[in-house]
Parts: structure tokens; sequence; C-alpha cells
């Protein structure tokens, strides 16, 4: 079975580009979803979802400071364990 990756959603905001690059200089690998796909999409604007956030094995975090937190808490405790979740 596969490491499941976070998933980063992001839109064109500071922040998300400073996630972005947070989270390629920690090494930590993740998928990168844009939420203006959703809006070019069937299934509209995801209103309840801000950006930046990342969803992960550990948890959702939203926003730069909670991305940082989780940064942080994952270089100090790198886990390889798996998610019962189907979706990351």
């Amino acid at each position: 079975m596969s490491k499941r990756k976070p998933v980063l959603f992001i839109d064109e905001s500071d922040d998300s580009s400073k996630a972005l690059e947070l989270l390629k200089i920690s090494g930590i690998e993740y998928v990168e979803y844009d939420i203006k796909k959703f809006e070019d999409s069937c299934c509209g604007e995801l209103s309840t979802t801000t950006a930046p956030s990342l969803f992960a094995i550990e948890g959702t975090f939203k926003g730069l400071e909670k991305i940082n937190e989780y940064i942080s808490t994952r270089g100090n405790t790198i886990s390889d364990r798996e998610s019962e979740s189907a979706y990351w």
C-alpha cells in the first residue's frame, strides 16, 4: 500500500504561495489542489473551504499559521503510518 500524502488546497493568495514554499522547503510530499478548479467543474465554489488548507492524516490545518504548526510537528515526528481514509 502506498503512503498517503496530505492534500493542500490553495488559491492565488500570498498565504497559499507561502504554504507551497514552506512545504517544499520542509521536504513533505503533498498533493496540490487549486480551489478555483471547483468553480470550473460541475461542483461549483467551495464556500466553506479557506485557502490555504491542508488535509492530512494528522488532521485538518486551515490557514498559514496552522500549516506552519503541522510542518513543525511533522518535522519532529515523521510518521509512516497509514490512514484508513481512501482520500489521503
